[in-house]
């Protein structure tokens, strides 16, 4: 692949990558505007919880039917679907007045960020090589944490200035300005590759459905890169996308703003560590070595906040910012589950890691606020009404899931970086 054709890859996989900035965007947004949706629907912490993982559940059922079609049709076609899908979502969500309505509007952004990364990963597959997909998918991850450090402070800022309602119709703007700037930029593969797309296509419709859902889903390694990367994503899923901010203020008595921007040293964390992470994992031909270390070191720090309640402002910012560095190993995942698999059904064989991951999330994030519904009444009775004791308890979530995930890794088998030969003869 020579300078032009490299340069070519980057800045395809990049725009298109704008689709999952959009919708890390949409994900964690409830971290800055829980508070106002818990007074407008008038809503407890398992409401709450609930309401917002409806956009994860949607996303597990859609992606059942995204690494279907990505392994069979247009990938842009898709984004653009899945992104004007999403745009109406938000759109009805900022109109909600009721609370179920506001839940079905919910699930339906998250009908169109199912296909977000997987997209995005099935464009890189085409554009760049084998050997380069740790790299590419860490840049693919840090363009969504962008996102996500867009709906901490800068959202929180945005809804003082407009209430919570105008700043999601400001949103579904920039998803529109997405959409144009997608339909107008980016190419499903590299000039000359056309023919070789539609062999793959044609290859994967000879497979056909059943066979191709089975080596995918009945295929261990793929469930435990799902698990190891939905577990070391739950710092990003439970602090950084809804109880970051009001964990901090009760917790550790943070303000709101400052809170925000201690959440914002998670993603800031994982844009640096992922491609870091990549890097040294393509380098070393060696996947399963950086994850285990990733898993621990984000143990030790996790276990840090938790202990320590009284932690001052920097050494929150400092805490999170190496967390988010730590548990970037998660992307590392992806590539294994790739490099597992055959070329005709990456799409769907990475669903899997995908319906883990926001599946994990659906469920961590309604057991976190259950967890800290059940504590406050047993320990206060004022369910609605939560302190520092509450969050604590509830933050155990991450120290049990970082163990497993080290057992997951543990147990999965080395890719050495490369493709499966049984799948390229």
């Amino acid at each position: 692949m020579n300078n032009r054709s490299s340069l070519r890859s980057w800045f395809t996989v990049i725009i298109a990558s704008l689709f999952f900035f959009y919708e890390f965007i949409q994900m964690n947004m409830f971290n800055s505007i829980s508070g106002s949706l818990m007074h407008d629907f008038n809503i407890n912490a398992t409401q709450l919880s609930q309401m917002s993982s409806y956009y994860f559940i949607a996303n597990v059922i859609f992606l059942f039917f995204a690494g279907i079609l990505l392994d069979r049709y247009s990938a842009k076609k898709i984004i653009l679907a899945a992104l004007a899908v999403c745009v109406a979502g938000i759109v009805g969500f900022a109109s909600a007045q009721s609370y179920w309505t506001a839940v079905l509007f919910r699930f339906f952004t998250g009908i169109g960020s199912a296909f977000c990364f997987l997209s995005v990963i099935r464009l890189a597959t085409r554009w760049f090589h084998d050997h380069q997909l740790a790299l590419v998918t860490s840049v693919i991850v840090a363009m969504a944490m962008a996102g996500g450090i867009l709906a901490q402070t800068p959202l929180e800022i945005l809804t003082q200035h407009l209430v919570w309602r105008h700043a999601l119709l400001a949103d579904a703007g920039l998803g529109i300005v997405i959409f144009v700037i997608i339909a107008l930029l980016v190419r499903d593969y590299p000039a000359g590759q056309k023919h070789s797309a539609e062999i793959g296509f044609a290859e994967v419709n000879a497979i056909g459905y059943w066979r191709s859902f089975g080596l995918a889903f009945l295929k261990l390694q793929n469930w435990l890169g799902g698990i190891y990367t939905s577990l070391m994503n739950l710092p990003i899923s439970i602090l950084g996308g809804l109880w970051g901010v009001m964990y901090l203020q009760d917790a550790h008595g943070i303000s709101h703003i400052d809170a925000g921007n201690i959440t914002i040293m998670l993603f800031l964390g994982t844009i640096i560590g992922g491609p870091i992470f990549g890097w040294i994992s393509d380098k070393i031909g060696l996947r399963r070595w950086p994850m285990l270390i990733g898993a621990v070191v984000s143990f030790i720090l996790m276990a840090f906040v938790i202990m320590l309640p009284g932690l001052s402002y920097f050494a929150l910012l400092m805490l999170f910012l190496l967390i988010g560095f730590s548990t970037s190993s998660q992307i590392i995942g992806y590539p294994v589950v790739a490099e597992s698999s055959m070329p005709a059904i990456v799409a769907m064989s990475v669903s899997v890691v995908n319906i883990t991951t926001q599946g994990g999330q659906a469920i961590f994030q309604r057991l976190y606020g259950r967890l800290m519904d059940l504590h406050a009444q047993y320990s206060h009775s004022a369910a609605g009404l939560y302190n520092g004791h509450d969050f604590q308890w509830a933050m155990l979530i991450f120290p049990v899931g970082f163990i497993i995930a080290f057992f997951a890794a543990f147990a999965l088998k080395e890719t050495y970086a490369k493709p499966n030969e049984e799948h390229l003869s």
